[in-house]
């Protein structure tokens, strides 16, 4: 079994003290550092761009997991490369050529991540799970941070598993979308090995950031 790791989603944080959040998540034992981006066109929302993530950069150790909610995205890919983005994690719909964008990914050094919306398929991604690091499910729409958790994408994660043992490849299972105590060990059994969460780290017990990693991590 895969080792349980969290990636907190900085969208929650107090955005005026974002280089001491920072600290504070990896006092509190993070594993990664979960980085929003949304362009206001594939969702309908904004975040932050490239600029913030080099700023930011330079604060922590910690692996940068940069999910791009923007399209087209291929074009923008190397600006977050070079902001220090250490996962880049895309959608198949925002882009031409799914293969193409990934070998692009991998060009730069970076570590490819594929995201597939509640509504999304597998079999989107299925023939190119072998050059794919991490599948990233989201568990509900996206766009917005609190939203209610979607577990009919269980499923969708158990599946995964299922083609990853039978074909023996190895690829991480992340969920984001509403994660919490009262379903963290559901994405757990069902196979997801990385747990985003953003309200539920920064948030919950006045503000405990290890305990609630320690938490979200128990299965």
């Amino acid at each position: 079994m895969k080792k349980i790791q969290i990636s907190p989603s900085i969208l929650s944080a107090d955005f005026s003290q974002l280089r001491n959040e920072i600290k504070r998540l990896e006092e509190g034992g993070a594993d990664m550092i979960h980085v929003d981006v949304m362009d206001g066109h594939f969702v309908p929302n904004l975040t932050m761009g490239p600029p913030i993530i080099k700023s930011l950069r330079k604060f922590t150790k910690l692996p940068f997991d940069v999910h791009l909610m923007i399209s087209p995205v291929h074009k923008y890919i190397k600006d977050y490369a070079d902001a220090g983005a250490d996962i880049i994690t895309i959608h198949p719909e925002a882009t031409e050529n799914l293969a193409v964008s990934i070998d692009h990914i991998k060009s730069l050094g970076k570590k490819v991540g594929v995201s597939l919306n509640p509504e999304s398929k597998i079999n989107l991604i299925t023939d190119l799970l072998n050059q794919i690091d991490l599948v990233l499910i989201m568990s509900v729409n996206p766009g917005f941070g609190g939203q209610k958790f979607m577990p009919e994408v269980l499923e969708k994660i158990k599946e995964l598993k299922k083609i990853r043992d039978q074909k023996n490849i190895d690829f991480d299972i992340e969920i984001d979308g509403g994660i919490n105590f009262d379903n963290n060990k559901l994405a757990i059994e069902a196979g997801a090995n990385i747990l985003v969460s953003g309200t539920t780290i920064f948030k919950n017990n006045n503000g405990d950031i290890k305990k609630n990693i320690d938490l979200l991590k128990s299965s």
